[in-house]
């Protein structure tokens, strides 16, 4: 999702010389072949957005794979980044890297004064250790390997498994499921009282590319919408774009994850850069590119 969204973005800004690569041609977990992509293709500015990805539901059921593939990709490429001269590389953090209990808005200096909410850990951990690298390299060996931390994200080309998705897709693709079934009504995870906020996808790759004009820092940047509402207020939002009319059903034994995540983007204001789409124009089209997926039996 991410890294097609960077794509589109730099081509719509004029970029046309792009080295890019799907996971079945290079896996970035195999340390010998992001080598060999390194010693042919010398990139010069790199977006780091792979990651291995999902929702509470997916970081309980493999917290090995969630901590090991990411520990893997991140050490792999910002290594070879490093003895191929980069020029600059921007590796993408994720708001799970801050306390459970952390005060909010969550400010970069937050990272690591706490304990981490418990369902996504492993995943967190692989983050935060990422940071330090980026933050590492920079001090031992004078590389510009920066950090933005993107609030929940979503979008076009988001992954609508119905056990390893995010909360947005989830809820897209289970509203859509029981309008079409004809549902009288759908469960979802906890009591729909956490409150979080959403940045559509195209509104991250348009930051990603002015942090990498812009940005040189050391300290990590947040990268947020400034909107925040309850998982309960999100779904009746979702449900509303879908047309879905039957009744939420709140399984109250399932776990909220974090209570509170709201990002300080105070940083990327004081830059001059602010997201453009709204919280329900990016629904909307998220919906209509799903719909479009779900037609040709390529999400359902």
């Amino acid at each position: 999702m991410v890294g097609s969204a960077i794509v589109r973005q730099l081509e719509h800004q004029g970029y046309s010389n792009l080295v890019v690569r799907t996971h079945d041609e290079l896996d970035l977990v195999d340390g010998n072949a992001v080598a060999r992509f390194f010693e042919q293709e010398l990139p010069e500015y790199v977006f780091l957005a792979a990651a291995r990805v999902g929702g509470i539901h997916a970081n309980n059921i493999y917290p090995a794979e969630f901590i090991y593939t990411n520990l893997q990709i991140q050490n792999n490429v910002i290594h070879q980044a490093y003895l191929y001269g980069v020029k600059k590389l921007l590796y993408l953090g994720s708001s799970c890297m801050y306390p459970k209990h952390c005060s909010q808005p969550m400010r970069v200096e937050s990272i690591l004064t706490g304990a981490l909410e418990e369902t996504n850990e492993p995943y967190a951990v692989a983050k935060i250790a990422g940071l330090k690298m980026c933050q590492s390299y920079n001090q031992q060996y004078n590389t510009q390997f920066i950090v933005a931390i993107p609030a929940n994200l979503y979008g076009v080309n988001d992954n609508f498994h119905p056990e390893d998705s995010h909360v947005i897709p989830a809820l897209i693709q289970r509203f859509h499921e029981a309008l079409h079934n004809e549902k009288s009504s759908v469960t979802l995870w906890g009591t729909g009282a956490s409150l979080r906020e959403f940045l559509y996808v195209n509104d991250l790759a348009d930051a990603g590319i002015f942090l990498m004009k812009n940005y040189q820092e050391n300290t990590p940047v947040n990268v947020g919408s400034g909107v925040t509402l309850s998982i309960k207020e999100l779904a009746e939002m979702i449900q509303n774009v879908v047309g879905y009319q039957g009744k939420l059903v709140f399984d109250t034994s399932k776990p909220d994850g974090m209570p509170l995540k709201s990002l300080d983007s105070t940083e990327m204001q004081t830059l001059n850069w602010n997201p453009k789409t709204s919280l329900k124009d990016g629904l909307r089209a998220t919906y209509q590119w799903y719909r479009v997926q779900a037609s040709h039996s390529l999400v359902y």
